[in-house]
């Protein structure tokens, strides 16, 4: 099955989809050109904020509120007003480092992580409802995908340049990873894990940076089905539609020559295609 361009919108960095439920629109960051981007699928409406920092990841809050990671750390984004409430900065100062990848589990926790492009010095963190910041996983390389199974046990987890998806089991209640163990390792030539998901049958899919493709893998870390995409650098994907059943797939320009970009014309657009399964509602951040 191959994804086809739903916005021809070339980000330079698309990430972080997510599906709002009661607008029942996409939103999705350009991190590199600092905005956030806004898709109604049933009018085609398109929508950008240029928001002034790089935001490499957001979460649902409740109306038009929304929780952020980005360039700045950690920030509460008023979307009517275009408003940043700054929360917290823990790697402030810290040379080459920003916020990348993050999402919120289905207790109402904020998990995000940091990344820079040269050592093991990055960090996974938790936010709770009670805006306290905790480190859950240390000497990251840089911190990706992040999803849990449908029945809470299991906390997946990508650190990109270890080209490797992890399990950890997780304790929804008290929001505790343990048993960390390798779930799938990726080769060198089959693109780095990036942005993840999980879908309502438990499966993980996976975008695979510099692979031209989305992964499907079961519960047991086994290849399923695979969506191509006429780009090198799809960077995450996401669950939408009204049923939940559409996969929007972000992609970038980041880092092409010339000459790749003239072989594919599509880079940084979003995609979409209906993989015959359904994805789980994103919860709300609890704060």
């Amino acid at each position: 099955m191959q994804a086809k361009t739903i916005i021809d919108c070339h980000n330079e960095l698309g990430e972080g989809p997510i599906w709002h439920p009661l607008e029942n629109r996409l939103y999705w960051a350009d991190i590199l050109e600092k905005k956030i981007q806004r898709y109604d699928p049933v009018s085609n409406d398109y929508q950008v904020f240029s928001v002034g920092q790089m935001i490499t990841a957001i979460g649902l809050r409740g109306g038009s509120n929304f929780i952020t990671a980005g360039e700045h750390g950690i920030a509460f984004w008023d979307a009517d007003r275009d408003i940043f409430h700054p929360i917290c900065d823990p790697e402030k100062g810290k040379p080459n480092a920003r916020f990348n990848d993050g999402k919120v589990d289905r207790d109402g926790r904020f998990w995000a992580g940091t990344m820079t492009k040269v050592d093991i010095s990055s960090t996974l963190y938790r936010l709770d409802k009670d805006l306290v910041l905790t480190p859950m996983i240390r000497n990251v390389t840089i911190s990706n995908g992040i999803g849990w199974s449908p029945d809470d046990r299991i906390m997946y987890y990508n650190d990109t340049r270890r080209h490797t998806m992890y399990a950890y089991d997780f304790a929804h209640e008290s929001g505790e990873i343990s048993n960390k163990r390798e779930f799938v390792r990726f080769g060198e030539n089959a693109g780095s894990p990036d942005g993840l998901t999980v879908d309502a049958e438990g499966f993980i899919w996976c975008a695979l940076w510099g692979g031209w493709r989305v992964k499907r893998y079961s519960p047991e870390g086994k290849c399923v089905q695979t969506i191509e995409v006429p780009v090198a650098q799809p960077s995450s994907c996401a669950f939408g539609g009204e049923n939940l059943d559409i996969l929007y797939i972000t992609s970038a320009r980041e880092g092409l020559s010339e000459e790749k970009l003239a072989d594919q014309p599509e880079a940084g657009n979003l995609f979409a295609c209906q993989p015959g399964v359904q994805g789980l509602p994103e919860p709300k951040f609890a704060g």
